[in-house]
């Protein structure tokens, strides 16, 4: 289809995650996994494994240029076609920190530096935890990346509809952090 961006690293999609499933079998052999009672971890029938089913973590990145920040139209699900910050999954071993600068980056165009945590922000029943970072922009040029439909940038007292409900909390988070620290 032209003009459709191309899609890449969507094995799992962010949707899917948020769901909170629980997986059948053991990722040790392949048996059948079991609860004893309720509230209680899945264990493997077969070889006893206990199946510890961990949070996701995502990292964000608040992106002030020229005195606007930096958003990007999502060309993914969740939330296709709305506004939110440049973000995406923590690989495996991989410091958050890096995340959030490969993140932009690969969503951007702009290479950054990661200066400060603003906040952690996770909601019980969703297996994802957000990392939100300031970050300083250090190169690149704007330009929309492939799991973005636009990029642009916004006045942070007249946002576009965000993406997450959250989002709006980010921000102010963000500007409080940003007060004390100048």
């Amino acid at each position: 289809m032209p003009g459709r961006p191309v899609l890449y690293n969507c094995v799992v999609p962010f949707a899917t995650v948020r769901t909170m499933e629980q997986p059948s079998f053991c990722s040790n052999c392949g048996g059948r996994l079991a609860t004893a009672s309720p509230g209680m971890r899945p264990g493997c029938v077969a070889c006893g494994r206990i199946a510890y089913l961990d949070p996701k973590l995502a990292a964000a990145a608040i992106v002030a240029l020229e005195g606007k920040l930096v958003l990007v139209r999502r060309a993914i699900e969740p939330s296709i076609g709305k506004w939110s910050f440049p973000s995406g999954y923590v690989d495996r071993g991989e410091a958050v920190e890096g995340a959030v600068e490969r993140e932009v980056r690969e969503e951007t165009g702009l290479h950054v530096k990661a200066n400060w945590l603003v906040g952690l922000y996770s909601q019980a029943g969703n297996a994802v935890v957000l990392a939100v970072y300031d970050v300083t922009v250090v190169g690149g040029d704007l330009c929309a990346g492939p799991e973005a439909l636009e990029v642009k940038t916004f006045d942070p007292r007249s946002l576009p509809e965000l993406a997450f409900a959250h989002d709006g909390a980010i921000v102010a988070d963000w500007e409080r952090s940003h007060a004390l620290r100048r």
